[in-house]
């Protein structure tokens, strides 16, 4: 080392000190609220055609399809499921994207489910 030079200062009699965190979890956690689909009637999409959805998308079987289907066409509308608000979403996307690729003004929407 040249003479003159300055070396760097290092102490090694500072303290170092532990820190600790508290945290409160909060396990308070709830379960997403659950959507209603619910078709609403037209004087255009067939009774067919409401019974493949029901048993295509939402795994009725064809007697509750089309006990489904006879509501829906005598109440002018009926919740045909009940999910969690991404999947009644994917599903209802997906009904009227069929639907209107097959010609059909089939409408529905999604509501909460009441407490």
């Amino acid at each position: 080392m040249q003479e003159g030079a300055l070396l760097p200062l290092v102490r090694r009699d500072i303290m170092t000190t532990d820190i600790k965190i508290k945290q409160k979890i909060n396990l308070d956690i709830k379960e997403p609220p659950n959507f209603n689909i619910i078709y609403m009637n037209d004087d255009v999409t067939t009774v067919e055609f409401v019974v493949y959805t029901l048993t295509d998308i939402l795994d009725y079987n064809e007697m509750g399809a089309s006990e489904k289907a006879t509501e829906i066409h005598q109440n002018g509308s009926a919740v045909v499921a009940e999910y969690p608000y991404e999947i009644a979403e994917q599903k209802g996307t997906e009904i009227v994207l069929i639907a209107r690729k097959n010609g059909y003004p089939l409408n529905l929407k999604l509501e909460p489910v009441a407490d």
